[in-house]
C-alpha cells in the first residue's frame, strides 16, 4: 500500500519525470498535489502498470486531484543543458505550473535542485512509495507517451509509437538508416553513433 503523504497536514506535491532514457524527443515531468484521503488500490509505479491502467487512472488523477501540471524540456535544452539538468527544469515548470503553491515537494529520485521557498525530500523509488509521486508518474509517462506518438506520425520510421524513443534496436538501426531528425538528441552516445556524427554535433539531413 502507497504512503498519502510523508508530512500529514501540508499541501504536498509529488513529481517525477519521463524519457530521462530516450534518444529522442522531450523529458516530461509532472507534480500532483493530491487530498490526504485519496486512495487507489491500482495506482503505483508507472513502469508497474499497463498502458491501458495508466490512462484508465489519468482522468481519475486529474478529477481527484487538488491541483497538477506537467512540464517539459526540450530536445534542445536537453542537449544544451544536459538530460540531469533538463529533467529537473522540466520538474520546475510542472511545479511552477500548479494552480496551488505546495509547502513540501516529494520527489522520486536521489537529485534535485531546491524549488525557491518550498522545502523538499528525494525518495529513491519514490513512485512505488508514495501515491503523488505515483500519480504523477503516470501523468508524466501517459504525456509523453500522447507527445511521441504525435512525432512518430510526423516522422514515422522510428517506430516511436511502440519504443517511444527509447534506444531500442530498431530506433537505433533507423537511425543508422535515415539519419536523425531535430527531435533527437544530438548529444546522446547512440545518437552519434549510429548516425555516424561521431560527437561531432552535426545535424543529419532527414532522409526518408
Amino acid at each position: 500500500m502507497l504512503l498519502p503523504y510523508m508530512h500529514e497536514g501540508l499541501l504536498e506535491a509529488g513529481c517525477d519525470e519521463a524519457g530521462r532514457g530516450c534518444l529522442a524527443g522531450a523529458v516530461y515531468a509532472a507534480a500532483v498535489v493530491l487530498p490526504p484521503d485519496f486512495r487507489s488500490e491500482l495506482l503505483n509505479d508507472s513502469k508497474q502498470l499497463t498502458e491501458r491502467q495508466r490512462y484508465d487512472l489519468r482522468p481519475l488523477i486529474e478529477q481527484e486531484a487538488l491541483a497538477w501540471a506537467i512540464g517539459v524540456a526540450t530536445p534542445q535544452e536537453i542537449d544544451r543543458l544536459n538530460i540531469l539538468n533538463a529533467s529537473l527544469l522540466a520538474m520546475h515548470r510542472a511545479i511552477g505550473a500548479l494552480k496551488l503553491v505546495p509547502q513540501h515537494i516529494l520527489v522520486d529520485g536521489n537529485r534535485f535542485r531546491p524549488y525557491p521557498g518550498v522545502p523538499h525530500t528525494t525518495v529513491v523509488k519514490g513512485d512505488g512509495k508514495y501515491l503523488s509521486i505515483a500519480a504523477a508518474s503516470v501523468l508524466a509517462k501517459t504525456y509523453r507517451d500522447d507527445y511521441m506518438d504525435r512525432l512518430h506520425a510526423e516522422y514515422p520510421y522510428y517506430g516511436w509509437d511502440q519504443n517511444k524513443g527509447y534506444p531500442t534496436r530498431e530506433h537505433r538501426d533507423a537511425i543508422a538508416a535515415h539519419g536523425i531528425t531535430p527531435y533527437h538528441r544530438r548529444s546522446f552516445r547512440h545518437v552519434a553513433d549510429a548516425s555516424g556524427l561521431c560527437g561531432e554535433g552535426r545535424m543529419l539531413d532527414f532522409q526518408p
